[in-house]
């Protein structure tokens, strides 16, 4: 059942531990040392715990602990855009939301249905675990092509299709008891900057950013999304003073002008976009915010607030307004456990998605079917740590990885192409040696196929190879699914989800 109500906390220092959400190592929680320290957070009135890695039951269990120990439900967060997967283990994996757009075609009632379904999936397993504050989705709309950090968890490029998909996340999410969170306020799509490595400046117009990346923010406001995370960025038009820590941004544009009257959260706090600044935690919540999410250190960062409030610069009435808000989301929290999650179904519909998505960019008649008996080589680059143990290898005589490939004189060639969009990575695509030798590579071949397993992006480098096919996913399911498309034995179904070029060439 809903809490009715819950009680104010009683002292200053216990309502700044509510306006924090800490990290939560699910790896760490066999320690009884670790799980002491996380106690020692929930008896300190901490508002919750975005919990990364960890397996299915103890995480489950231990979530489920602290509720029991908390005199204020706890929000417990996590990034979840591919499926609880991404930080449990035993649950389910489902594709990124590039993949999602490729799939689903908005426009037919069937599709719809399968997003549904999927949504509610991640849905059921998120609160089988005790997860009730999914950061999903994300509305940037990848308008970079080197956009390091956004890229493939991005639907698309196109912002009404990126409003569209998110505001069904967001309704199916609420309605199944979650607090649904738009990301990263007012758009992080066009930059090649990672946030967690530098602060990223989106250099355009007020105009410019209101009709594309603050669009989808816009709809997702309308259908109900309950919190919206903001991106650490500099946005002149907008404001100097980067994103995190703009009263104009934060109180002026989300709050005022667009109306939003749910939960602000920060970004990540341990990120380095903001590590130039002063009292970052009092700064974020001048600006506006609400919850400040993943401080480098929970107890250091009420420290710091206690002293701008006795100084002066932060008020207990900024405070009291984001505890108001925060206990008032608390208070519609569900503690019940959907009765019988189906992880085996969920499984079959992940890969269902996965098949539906593989995208034939461009296309030349008489390659396909690659048969067992077929005289290919395949060739891997990229990031090796996914090509290293990838399942194509079993599938062809001839394999190499990029950097020890000589001759292909005449052959039919697969380049696989690996990419992973990642915090603190830096890039997302592959790097200029490797393209330089592809494409010299691809000259010398009969016939040749280019598979982007990860970021479609890097297909706009090859357009001279015969055969160029986006997969958007490095998992194995992804992989497979190409296999089964290259033998023929399902078609490509999916539809690029972006523009891999100004000219429209690669638009099917």
């Amino acid at each position: 059942m809903p809490i009715s109500k819950i009680a104010q906390p009683d002292s200053l220092e216990k309502k700044l531990y509510q306006l924090i959400v800490s990290r939560l190592d699910g790896d760490k929680i066999k320690s009884i040392a670790y799980q002491k320290q996380i106690i020692k957070l929930v008896q300190k009135n901490i508002g919750g715990f975005i919990i990364f890695g960890g397996k299915k039951d103890k995480a489950k269990n231990f979530v489920s602990t602290l509720q029991s120990i908390s005199k204020t439900p706890l929000f417990i967060a996590s990034d979840i855009e591919r499926g609880v997967q991404q930080q449990i283990k035993n649950t389910t994996s489902f594709p990124c939301q590039m993949a999602v757009a490729a799939a689903i075609d908005r426009k037919k009632p069937e599709d719809i249905s399968i997003l549904q379904n999927a949504i509610k999936a991640i849905a059921g397993e998120a609160k089988d675990i005790g997860i009730n504050m999914p950061l999903i989705p994300v509305l940037d709309v990848n308008q970079n092509p080197d956009n390091p950090i956004i890229c493939t968890r991005a639907f698309s490029d196109n912002p009404e299709d990126v409003a569209w998909f998110g505001s069904e996340y967001i309704r199916i999410l609420e309605v199944e008891g979650l607090i649904s969170c738009a990301k990263h306020f007012p758009g992080h799509g066009d930059t090649s900057t990672d946030s967690h490595i530098s602060l990223p400046v989106i250099t355009k117009s007020l105009k410019d950013l209101k009709a594309v990346d603050i669009l989808p923010f816009a709809k997702a406001i309308k259908t109900g999304v309950s919190s919206i995370m903001a991106g650490h960025l500099s946005v002149p038009a907008l404001d100097l003073k980067p994103s995190s820590l703009s009263r104009k941004m934060i109180t002026g544009l989300l709050r005022k002008e667009l109306g939003f009257k749910g939960l602000i959260l920060t970004d990540a706090l341990n990120m380095n976009a903001l590590k130039d600044f002063g009292n970052v935690p009092a700064e974020c919540l001048n600006a506006g915010f609400d919850i400040l999410l993943h401080p480098a250190d929970a107890d250091l960062t009420v420290k710091e607030l206690l002293s701008a409030v006795k100084s002066k610069k932060l008020s207990e009435d900024r405070i009291d307004a984001s505890i108001d808000r925060i206990l008032k989301i608390k208070a519609k929290l569900q503690d019940k456990k959907p009765a019988d999650v189906k992880y085996n179904e969920h499984e079959r519909l992940s890969v269902y998605i996965t098949k539906k998505s593989i995208t034939l960019v461009k296309s030349k008649s008489g390659i396909l079917p690659v048969t067992k008996n077929s005289s290919v080589h395949l060739i891997l680059a990229g990031d090796n740590k996914f090509y290293y143990s990838s399942p194509l290898k079993k599938y062809f005589k001839h394999v190499s990885a990029i950097t020890n490939t000589e001759n292909l004189k005449n052959e039919t060639a697969i380049f696989s192409l690996f990419t992973n969009v990642a915090a603190w990575k830096g890039s997302s695509g592959i790097s200029d040696t490797e393209k330089q030798k592809i494409t010299e590579l691809i000259k010398q071949t009969g016939n040749s196929i280019v598979i982007s397993f990860g970021s479609p992006y890097v297909l706009r480098h090859f357009r001279e190879a015969d055969m160029l096919i986006a997969a958007y996913d490095v998992t194995e399911q992804a992989q497979k699914a190409v296999m089964k498309c290259l033998r023929e034995e399902i078609e490509f179904k999916g539809r690029l989800p972006v523009n891999l070029d100004n000219r429209g060439a690669f638009e099917l």
